[in-house]
């Protein structure tokens, strides 16, 4: 289903424009000549004091925007050159319409189903609205913040979204002081506040823990993506929030960091369970990190669910269909572009981003990997 939705979303995927130097000389004709200069939408938008998106259905002679509106709005863009033809625009301004997902490598990562179920919705938001939709892949970690600066100082996209936050984010440090629009899943550390919609992780942690402790468990493993993501701190911190809120005492042996991946779950869980005294219930930060760590317990003869019990995060569509059904966390994806979108759109209307941040709790869904009361001897 996600698939076959994003094969609609207008992308170009690039691997951070090579081309882009010589398509802008051929954009400008080569010649030099200064052009008489026009404006976007968004500046539109602003003249008028209205919304982008009031705009935009204005223009498009929407139902839902009254007369009035729509002649003022008309009006408006013909006195100050505004034009629908985005290529007439990008010729005039040099702007492009466009918003910029960036991957940030390793892509195999984004090759999942929450991402695809995140650019659905993000296409979905920008339906009605002039943007399209650009994927931008990044060429490496160490290199990431060049791949920004070449997209946003060749004016390849006007505003920027991405994901997997870090605690310090030179990302955001780098949009920050270039005063470029953008807006991430996820939450940062890192700089002056700006817009973001969070699956928070801390609930995660702590509740699906806490189901754990409520089950009789006492040993309790935590199987976390890498450290430097945001979202891997809290779901730490949600963890340790529920062993203090039980008094359980904290074993640093019990916390593993591993890869986005089922090789990452079970080289983790391995880890886990070679342990002397080893944990009976593992939360995991993800649910391949879930499905891996299932294969391990089975390679020492246990039973997922029953022996071991086992809880992921992000509801991946695989989870129903494990051996057992993976308990797990909702994460709305799908929501969440819509919503980022929103929120972006916002913030080029002069909203401040103070007011564009938004923390959104999963829900648990239990289904039988998280097993059932246990005793204790």
């Amino acid at each position: 289903m996600a698939a076959a939705r994003c094969r609609s979303v207008i992308v170009r995927i690039e691997n951070v424009f090579d081309s882009i130097g010589c398509e802008r000389e051929n954009e400008s004709g080569g010649s030099g000549t200064a052009m008489k200069q026009g404006i976007n939408i968004v500046e539109l938008a602003r003249h008028l004091g209205l919304a982008v998106s009031t705009v935009s259905k204005a223009l498009n002679g929407r139902a839902d925007v009254s007369e009035a509106t729509k002649e003022r709005v008309i009006a408006a863009a013909k006195t100050l050159g505004f034009s629908p033809d985005p290529s007439g625009r990008r010729l005039r301004r040099g702007t492009s319409e466009t918003i910029g997902f960036v991957l940030s490598p390793p892509q195999s990562h984004f090759a999942q189903p929450f991402f695809l179920d995140l650019l659905t919705g993000i296409d979905e938001g920008l339906e009605k609205t002039p943007f399209q939709l650009v994927i931008v892949t990044g060429r490496s970690v160490e290199n990431e913040v060049d791949s920004f600066r070449r997209v946003v100082e060749r004016h390849r996209v006007d505003a920027v979204m991405f994901g997997r936050t870090r605690c310090h984010d030179p990302r955001i440090q780098f949009l920050q002081e270039r005063a470029i629009p953008f807006v991430t899943l996820g939450r940062s550390e890192t700089g002056k506040p700006f817009p973001f919609v969070d699956i928070d992780r801390t609930v995660a942690g702590r509740n699906g823990t806490a189901h754990f402790i409520g089950l009789g468990h006492r040993r309790i493993g935590l199987l976390s993506t890498p450290g430097y993501l945001m979202f891997s701190q809290h779901l730490r911190e949600g963890y340790l929030m529920a062993l203090k809120a039980a008094q359980r005492p904290v074993d640093p042996q019990l916390m593993v960091e591993c890869d986005f991946s089922e090789e990452g779950g079970l080289a983790g869980a391995r880890q886990l369970l070679a342990l002397e005294n080893p944990p009976t219930a593992i939360m995991c930060g993800h649910d391949l990190i879930a499905s891996g760590a299932m294969r391990a317990i089975v390679e020492t003869g246990q039973r997922p669910g029953v022996d071991v019990a086992i809880i992921g995060c992000d509801n991946h569509p695989l989870g129903p269909y494990l051996s057992p059904p993976l308990t797990t966390f909702t994460a709305p994806a799908q929501a969440a572009g819509r919503r980022m979108v929103e929120l972006l759109l916002a913030l080029l209307d002069g909203r401040p981003a103070e007011s564009l941040q938004e923390v959104w709790s999963p829900e648990l869904i239990l289904r039988a990997s998280h097993g059932g009361h246990i005793q204790n001897s």
